[in-house]
């Protein structure tokens, strides 16, 4: 490593000063084993182990029991919540870490089962016949309901809460899950939201639920302090890229550059994007958008040490995230900057094991 590495110099990010550039992204391990949706001690021990990133993005975590789509996943909408996260915040900062939350709602993306028999929320009544992880095992999502206008302003309110949550639990900051399939991407996508209200038709209508979203989050608490992912090369069941979709981002990502949030982090896919409605995005997903955003980008995606420096290299992103990585290698900043090789997970243990596969992954040294 030379000592000028971009990857390990600091940088400030919103509000928080942050020790260097790789960050740990949102990946659900399934270890909420309550019915109340409370983090336990395990988690706050797997965050510790990781608190060398520059930052941590935690988990999904839903903002409401209506956000909920899958099981043994945290939420923070309770106080019983909130305090079961304070947890993992205080251990984390202990260890000299940092750590967002990230708040995630599955809209269609979800089944009865999971909501005592309700149809999930969704901006119109279109399914997108994904698989959904019940007690009961996988089953596919049904038609949901589509959100009335007290639906969506009781939605924005939940944020807003969840956020207001998330500062009362010692988190450094928040990040708005918005990308695959789950609700966010569906206002925006014009093959599925087929509203005939202002969240819905044209692109400026589609993109206002996101916004709104964020301003509430915003009106919380700052700024500096809030995040947003989105994916838009990447789609989730029957919700694929179509040929509205680079010219919807654009839109959302030029207005979001107006509300000067922390960061927005970039997911890009893994496959071939060339003859799809979105191969401009070939080259890299944070690289295209760079032109619509003048603030912090964070690039995601099947990253490795050499494509993560060449992005920060390039100005194409100023932070990098990593997930598949961190499972098996708690101590990931250490090994990159010791040139050691990485450590191989267990994938039968992602979703399942305790503390196997979860915390008994060693150090390098």
């Amino acid at each position: 490593m030379q000592s000028s590495d971009i990857l390990f110099q600091p940088v400030k990010v919103g509000e928080v000063e942050l020790p260097n550039r790789i960050v740990m992204a949102s990946m659900s391990r399934a270890r909420t084993d309550n019915p109340e949706h409370i983090p336990v001690a395990l988690q706050a021990e797997y965050y510790r182990q990781r608190a060398s990133a520059g930052l941590i993005l935690s988990e999904g975590t839903w903002p409401s029991e209506e956000a909920i789509g899958a099981l043994h996943v945290p939420g923070l909408f309770t106080e019983r919540q909130a305090e079961g996260w304070k947890q993992v915040t205080d251990t984390v900062h202990a260890a000299g870490g940092r750590i967002f939350v990230q708040l995630g709602h599955c809209g269609a993306a979800s089944h009865p089962d999971l909501h005592g028999g309700r149809l999930p929320l969704a901006p119109s009544a279109i399914s997108l016949e994904q698989p959904v992880f019940t007690p009961d095992g996988f089953k596919t999502s049904p038609i949901p309901q589509a959100m009335t206008l007290g639906d969506i302003e009781r939605t924005i309110g939940d944020y807003a809460r969840a956020t207001r949550l998330a500062r009362q639990a010692g988190f450094d900051g928040v990040e708005l899950h918005g990308i695959v399939g789950y609700l966010i991407p569906e206002f925006l996508h014009d093959r599925f939201n087929l509203r005939e209200d202002r969240y819905g038709g044209s692109v400026e209508n589609r993109a206002r639920f996101p916004l709104e979203v964020l301003e509430a989050m915003i009106g919380e608490w700052s700024a500096g302090r809030i995040g947003l992912k989105l994916s838009p090369g990447v789609g989730l069941g029957k919700l694929q890229p179509t040929a509205q979709t680079l010219s919807t981002y654009e839109y959302l990502v030029s207005r979001v550059a107006e509300l000067k949030i922390a960061y927005l982090q970039l997911y890009h896919p893994a496959g071939e994007l060339g003859g799809t409605p979105v191969a401009a995005l070939g080259e890299g997903t944070a690289r295209y958008f760079r032109r619509f955003y003048d603030g912090t980008i964070m690039a995601n995606g099947g990253l490795t040490l050499e494509s993560a420096r060449a992005l920060l290299d390039a100005g194409d992103a100023d932070l990098v995230s990593f997930g598949a990585p961190y499972i098996a290698n708690p101590d990931l900043v250490e090994r990159f900057r010791q040139g050691l090789p990485l450590a191989s997970a267990d994938p039968e243990t992602y979703y399942q094991g305790g503390e196997h596969g979860y915390t008994d992954y060693p150090p390098a040294s």
